[in-house]
């Protein structure tokens, strides 16, 4: 009973281990693909012809009705059913307001899996950009809810 109760434990620590080592890979991977706020800015400013994409959802158009001037606004379920809406031979960069830039890794993790290596996100997204006093413009695209996120009452 001890010996099995030693083996499952051993077992558990091993498997426990390689799943925060593979997250911790994944993690650093995901830093490689990671722009600044100050890097994006100097890019911009070089006119390098980079792409930047504002990847974030309805709902937080409508709570931050502003972009990073240059940006194009996409659907980030567009982008995810159909990457190829970002152009692979070019550089890009895309950002959300997301907490932990949660859509932004997304677009960027389905992106990456499918051979698109000149991409990376806004670490901090549109928060950090902001925070460092670099110009927004108002957000004036007509866009539409998805059915999904709105509740309907009666």
């Amino acid at each position: 009973m001890l010996l099995t109760l030693v083996v499952v434990g051993v077992v558990a620590f091993g498997i426990s281990l390689i799943v925060l080592l593979k997250r911790r890979r994944a993690q650093r991977e995901m830093e490689q693909h990671s722009i600044t706020a100050e890097e994006l800015h100097a890019l911009l400013a070089s006119d390098q012809g980079l792409l930047l994409f504002d990847v974030r959802q309805p709902l937080d158009l409508l709570a931050y009705p502003e972009m990073i001037p240059k940006a194009e606004r996409i659907d980030p379920n567009e982008v995810l059913a159909s990457p190829t809406l970002i152009p692979k031979e070019k550089d890009a960069v895309v950002y959300c307001t997301c907490p932990s830039d949660k859509t932004s890794r997304m677009v960027l993790r389905r992106a990456v899996t499918l051979g698109f290596f000149r991409i990376k996100f806004l670490k901090g997204g549109l928060a950090a950009w902001k925070a460092r006093g670099y110009p927004v413009e108002p957000y004036k695209e007509v866009f539409h809810l998805n059915p999904r996120f709105v509740s309907h009452s009666k």
